[in-house]
């Protein structure tokens, strides 16, 4: 299970920017929902929200853990298990506890954050979209919609369960070409909280004992 958590704060979750080399396809009635809560979100001056983080293999989770994740603009918190990833606006940083170790590096053009928000709009260049129908998610009526890649980047597709009406995400599903499975499921969401000026701030300070690399 540390090795899938590590794959997700390192990038498991990254979707590859994979550009316009062919056409794509984008349901309308999909396109309106994610611009909806994509907007939604944007309008608001932070979020947060506990999810599960589950894994597995062949479509079936076989693991999970809690999470956190704070966001305000394009900064963001993200925690699971012993692992935290910061971003600042400028720097990523991976701060593994079990290990001691903060890897440093700035986030580069062929890659996202990992956030509902980047998977919503990320789907613009680099997905065809299809929208399929309603679904029952954890006792909540969603919209469910696929999202292919447009060029192979290694993922075979992604669903998004959304609740429209909330104009909020209730679920994540990724699944790979090698048949690896990720999935975030939101278990509470809150905005617009006063947060820690220090929220999005890594104080190396803290890390004295950790080995720190920056790439």
């Amino acid at each position: 299970m540390k090795n899938s958590i590590s794959k997700v704060i390192l990038g498991s979750f990254v979707v590859g920017a994979v550009g316009l080399a062919q056409a794509q396809k984008i349901d309308a009635k999909a396109k309106k929902i994610l611009d909806d809560i994509t907007a939604n979100y944007n309008s608001k001056k932070n979020s947060y929200f506990k999810f599960s983080f589950g894994s597995g293999v062949s479509g079936q989770v076989t693991k999970t853990e809690p999470g956190i994740y704070y966001s305000a603009g394009d900064k963001y918190k993200l925690k699971i298990m012993d692992t935290e990833q910061i971003y600042d606006g400028n720097k990523i940083y991976n701060i593994n506890a079990d290990d001691m170790e903060v890897t440093i590096a700035k986030p580069n053009g062929s890659s996202t954050m990992f956030s509902p928000i980047n998977y919503l709009s990320t789907y613009r260049n680099d997905y065809n979209v299809t929208y399929n129908g309603k679904k029952t998610v954890n006792g909540v009526n969603t919209d469910f919609i696929k999202l292919t890649p447009v060029k192979s980047n290694g993922i075979k597709y992604v669903y998004l369960f959304v609740d429209s009406a909330k104009k909020q995400m209730v679920k994540l599903e990724q699944h790979g070409n090698n048949k690896d499975v990720a999935v975030i499921a939101i278990k509470e969401y809150k905005e617009n909280q006063e947060l820690d000026p220090n929220m999005f701030v890594f104080d190396k300070n803290k890390f004295k004992n950790y080995v720190i690399t920056e790439l």
